[in-house]
């Protein structure tokens, strides 16, 4: 074993070695560049949706125009000039984690070209008040901009050898994106951790988290250290929302199982019905088809799932107004076809809304009971029913809760529904990622052989024509 250095060794080799201080400068560069940009990306996408509601107001019938045209729009654009940008995000991310994917195939999943894609289609939807939400978006936007931390480093570790590598600037870049999103830089570490980091590099461990927690703290100084979706004063929970709360958490497991496990359906491509045939033929008219379906039930509850859900979810959390009938089973309809179109949207924003709309409407069956903190159980367990990410979700949604009296209530609806969910759909994000490494090139001619036996190079992965 070699014997630990000396304090003053440890000092001067800290302080000397200037590659390793511009590794730190360039990262943390970087992470201020990706927390501005997804700052940018929201005002661009919240404006966009402003002109959304201006033109709802002026006419009711305009959105049945508006929704198909910007739908087919943007699915046209997406396969035409960015397929990778299509979709959440965090596929697109988690699968260039992967070990089959190179530098030369990298560009298909994130890039910085695709970052800005992805900013400019996700904002086109929200403009046609799409049910989309911008949080998966900002994870490959986000990640994009960090990746491009790589060609700095290279003038100083021209051997590839950085102290932080891919893996680890995607892995910041993806969680810096959560963490401006929904303005938490603790969601964004445990996202990280959760989702992103399965082979976390533990010599630059502290320098990741650094860059999450910086580029949420510049989402904090543009937005206000106020939670994002508003604050729920819920009273401390006693024994009366034990049986509330445990129905509740089963429902949304359900809910968010089946949400999910429509979602690998619709996008696996290997439907035989009418409609995935359509997808497969006309992706532009179908996802026409969707946005008109899209922009009537928007038109039949009165524009409330029109849109990420962030009103409709603020109101509820702020007790100000109350949603149509059936809003949760709307939203989730009009979630679920704006993601089955093809164009680029998140299910993050959506799912919080859902999830507060059951825990509404759970609390009206019990004549208004407990109604803040069902709300908050609602989406918790729906989030984390749908992602299956428990602890990132219990920890955006802890965020907005008024106090830590219901830190392990909302623990334990997030543990519950992602068991139920489970069993009923398999993890969306890692299926999904599997389907976006369909996209890679087919290998047709036989890797060689390296001097230990096994193939160098990467696993031949089949063409599924996936779009």
């Amino acid at each position: 074993m070699k014997a630990p250095r000396s304090l003053r060794e440890a000092l001067r080799q800290e302080v000397a070695d200037w590659r390793l201080w511009l590794t730190r400068a360039v990262v943390v560069g970087a992470a201020v560049v990706a927390g501005l940009t997804v700052v940018g990306f929201t005002w661009l996408a919240e404006t966009a949706a402003d002109y959304f509601d201006v033109l709802w107001g002026w006419a009711w019938w305009a959105p049945l125009l508006c929704a198909p045209a910007c739908a087919a729009a943007v699915v046209w654009c997406t396969r035409r000039f960015a397929p990778g940008a299509a979709g959440s995000g965090i596929p697109q991310v988690m699968a260039t984690l992967e070990k089959e994917v190179g530098d030369a195939e990298r560009g298909l999943f994130v890039s910085l070209r695709l970052s800005v894609a992805k900013i400019l289609l996700t904002s086109a939807g929200l403009l046609g008040g799409l049910s989309l939400g911008r949080e998966g978006p900002s994870v490959q936007i986000a990640a994009g901009i960090m990746l491009q931390a790589r060609r700095f480093m290279h003038f100083a570790f021209p051997d590839g050898k950085a102290p932080v590598g891919v893996h680890g600037l995607l892995v910041a870049g993806g969680a810096a994106g959560i963490a401006a999103a929904f303005n938490t830089p603790l969601g964004g570490v445990m996202f990280a951790i959760e989702e992103l980091a399965r082979a976390p590099e533990r010599r630059s461990s502290g320098l990741i988290i650094a860059a999450i927690v910086l580029a949420g703290l510049v989402a904090v100084s543009a937005h206000g250290n106020g939670a994002y979706f508003g604050v729920i004063h819920a009273p401390a929970p006693g024994l009366g929302l034990l049986l509330p709360g445990l129905l509740l958490a089963v429902l949304a497991g359900i809910a968010g199982g089946l949400f999910s496990r429509l979602l690998i359906a619709s996008l696996s491509g290997q439907g035989k019905d009418r409609f995935s045939r359509l997808r497969a033929r006309r992706p532009v008219l179908f996802a026409a088809g969707c946005g008109l379906a899209v922009a009537a039930i928007g038109v039949v509850t009165a524009g409330a799932t029109f849109g990420s859900g962030y009103g409709t979810t603020r109101i509820m959390v702020e007790g100000t107004g109350a949603m149509p009938q059936a809003y949760a089973l709307f939203k989730f309809l009009a979630t679920w076809l704006t993601t089955w179109s093809g164009v680029p949207a998140g299910i993050f924003a959506p799912s919080l809304a859902i999830g507060a709309a059951l825990g509404n409407d759970v609390a009206l069956l019990l004549y208004g009971a407990q109604m803040p903190a069902l709300i908050a159980l609602g989406m918790v367990g729906f989030l984390a029913a749908a992602t299956q990410a428990p602890l990132t979700s219990f920890i955006i949604v802890m965020e907005m809760v008024d106090g830590h009296a219901m830190v392990l209530s909302l623990m334990a609806c997030a543990l519950v529904s992602y068991a139920v969910a489970r069993a009923i759909s398999p993890p969306l994000y890692e299926t999904l990622a599997g389907f976006q490494l369909a996209r890679l090139p087919a290998q047709d001619a036989q890797p060689e052989q390296d001097a230990g036996g096994e193939a160098a190079g990467e696993r031949p992965v089949e063409q599924a024509g996936a779009k």
